[in-house]
């Protein structure tokens, strides 16, 4: 196994700990059948499928990113629509929601899971928006390199179903919700911009957990890496800063690491130019850092989405190394256009969609 193979493996191992279908399965133990599902973001076909399997015939609304709705059974519902900037099928999607909320009879049981991504693909707007207003906001907040929290307050000021809002419409007695995180700090209010939180007055029966985040992969990868011989040098949530300044701070500490494995999560910003290339922030990432290792020996660093998708693109990331860096990196890394660049020389990271969302991932080997 070259060591590039072994750091993808460390990457997968994390990455499948923290899978939409086993995270949620493991959590239903202690919950009772509901009657209604109601799944929302990245992973929720998967999630999805995990409550089907444990429950049996549940009537069921999965709204997820294009061609994630797969492998659920017939009969349930699916929305699929745009990530990262919302579409008409967004809008679709959101007022389903709100109606199978406002449409729950009383005594009724509200099974809710909610993941990443549910901010683009779920909306239903306050009167006095559009989908054209919607759409502005969004490539907005991508270009400005603002973090997920910043980004959910804005989102949240036009929604119907955001910051509680969902569940302000329901009308039954008992809700479950059950999250994955893709937030730093695992806070339902910021996750799919508050789309699975609770409003500040209601009167049902509620359970809220996280079931599955960031810390939960980086602590899998670890353990694979110590399983597999490797020494751990870092196991952090520290990439939660412009990703020149991440690459920067990680490209210092990768030159002078030991033999070993370090493990970093969270989740880096871009601010782009005004016609930005191909690529996503764990591409830029990982460019960047292949300019931070260039010519010292020994050291791949994987960067990836731990949902299989990076930006506007079908890669997850990259994998680089001290020789990636070369003519024509610098330019594409000017132009946000660091997916082109690594594909030329064969370094994305490609996995397809992976069933969750914990944020990225960045996993490094020096022999």
């Amino acid at each position: 196994m070259t060591q590039a193979e072994q750091a993808i493996k460390l990457w997968q191992a994390g990455v499948a700990a923290v899978d939409g279908y086993t995270a949620t399965q493991s959590a239903l133990s202690d919950v009772p059948k509901p009657d209604r599902i109601l799944a929302v973001g990245k992973p929720a076909a998967a999630m999805a499928r995990a409550a089907l399997d444990h429950f049996g015939i549940v009537p069921t609304l999965v709204v997820t990113k294009d061609d994630h709705g797969r492998n659920l059974p017939d009969g349930v519902e699916v929305i699929e629509a745009s990530h990262p900037v919302p579409d008409g099928r967004s809008l679709a999607g959101g007022r389903a929601l709100r109606l199978a909320a406002e449409a729950m009879q009383p005594g009724s049981h509200l099974l809710l899971l909610v993941s990443g991504g549910a901010s683009s693909l779920a909306e239903d707007l306050l009167p006095g928006n559009s989908l054209e207003d919607l759409e502005a906001l969004n490539r907005s907040l991508l270009s400005e390199g603002l973090d997920i929290t910043a980004m959910n307050a804005k989102r949240r000021a036009m929604s119907r179903v955001k910051g509680g809002g969902l569940l302000s419409h329901f009308t039954g007695k008992k809700v479950t919700v059950l999250a994955i995180s893709d937030v730093p700090g695992d806070n339902l209010h910021v996750i799919g911009s508050g789309i699975g939180a609770l409003p500040d007055t209601y009167t049902f029966e509620a359970t809220t957990r996280i079931i599955a985040s960031n810390a939960h992969a980086r602590a899998a990868a670890t353990n694979a890496a110590q399983v597999a011989g490797f020494t751990v040098h870092a196991d952090e949530e520290a990439l939660h800063d412009d990703y020149l300044a991440v690459s920067a701070y990680l490209g210092s500490r990768l030159r002078q690491m030991d033999p070993g494995v370090m493990v970093f999560g969270g989740e880096p910003t871009v601010v782009l130019p005004d016609n930005p290339g191909r690529g996503g922030r764990n591409q830029a990432l990982a460019l960047a850092l292949g300019r931070e290792i260039s010519g010292v020996s020994g050291i791949t660093v994987v960067v990836g989405g731990t949902d299989g998708t990076d930006g506007p693109t079908n890669a997850a990331g990259g994998i680089v190394d001290s020789s990636t860096w070369a003519e024509g990196a610098e330019t594409a890394l000017e132009n946000a256009d660091s997916g082109s660049y690594l594909d030329n020389v064969d370094a994305l990271l490609v996995t397809g969609p992976t069933g969750t969302n914990v944020m990225d991932l960045v996993v490094a080997i020096r022999r």
